[in-house]
């Protein structure tokens, strides 16, 4: 078991993170020998910077004048671009082949393919319109960067526990590649993401665990029951739904 060891390492498996689950770039791309897996703890980091641009973005709407609709809209699709939509490409991708395919392979198959299908459209639109209207009903920019900051972090501490309680579906691609997640690097990332949770206040904050801890054993038990185990598809999927969560419960909490 490769733990956290060093301050070096701490450093490396947040860069990692960064580079991997966003599209902003570090001056140095040298995180030794450290793999996903390794980093998959400092997930909710990579959360924390999407977060603060989305925030940021609806903050200069709001000193613009611009309404609460037209204010979440753009901070939506300022998270979307930083993160290169891969988190909604792996929603669509689990829609169109969990509900696309009759077989286990063919499921697989379809999840492969780039192309989008109906029920891969139905899961992003539906995805973007109660990730919006959530939004929607926050007062103002301090709240939007707490239910941010929590939605994000908070869905992205589920990734190491994911992977280590759920077998890779493949025997190439991502998650097969990752590496294998143990205890204490799973158990760290959540905790990171719980504690994320807290920008929610210690009412909120409960309620969006247990509402995390239910999509995440739902969500687990469809996904063995239609692949037998986990994709870089699934873990993209189980962000969405984890961040569709948080946002709901901020938008009782917070509005």
């Amino acid at each position: 078991m490769r733990g956290l060891s060093a301050p070096r390492q701490v450093l490396d498996d947040i860069g990692l993170s960064l580079v991997f689950f966003t599209r902003l770039r570090l001056p140095s791309s040298d995180f030794g020998d450290r793999s996903l897996a390794d980093a998959i703890w400092a997930a909710p980091f990579a959360g924390l910077a999407v977060a603060i641009i989305g925030a940021l973005v609806y903050a200069i709407a709001a000193v613009f004048g611009l309404a609460t609709a037209p204010a979440a809209a753009l901070t939506l699709a300022a998270t979307m671009l930083v993160t290169g939509c891969l988190h909604e490409d792996g929603l669509s991708d689990i829609a169109d082949g969990f509900w696309g395919g009759r077989t286990r392979d063919r499921k697989l198959e379809i999840m492969r393919d780039s192309r989008i299908g109906a029920y891969g459209a139905a899961a992003l639109g539906l995805s973007l319109l109660i990730r919006w209207s959530a939004l929607s009903e926050l007062t103002g920019p301090g709240h939007v960067v707490l239910a941010l900051l929590a939605a994000h972090a908070g869905s992205r501490g589920l990734f190491g526990a994911f992977m280590h309680l759920l077998p890779p579906a493949r025997s190439d691609g991502l998650s097969a590649n990752a590496g294998s997640v143990t205890t204490e690097t799973a158990i760290i990332g959540a905790a990171l993401g719980a504690v994320a949770l807290l920008a929610l206040g210690l009412g909120g904050a409960i309620a969006a665990l247990i509402l995390l801890g239910l999509v995440f054993a739902g969500f687990r038990a469809l996904c063995l029951s239609q692949i037998g185990g986990q994709t870089g598809d699934t873990i993209g999927a189980l962000q969405q739904l984890g961040e569709i969560a948080v946002l709901l419960v901020a938008s009782v909490c917070l509005s």
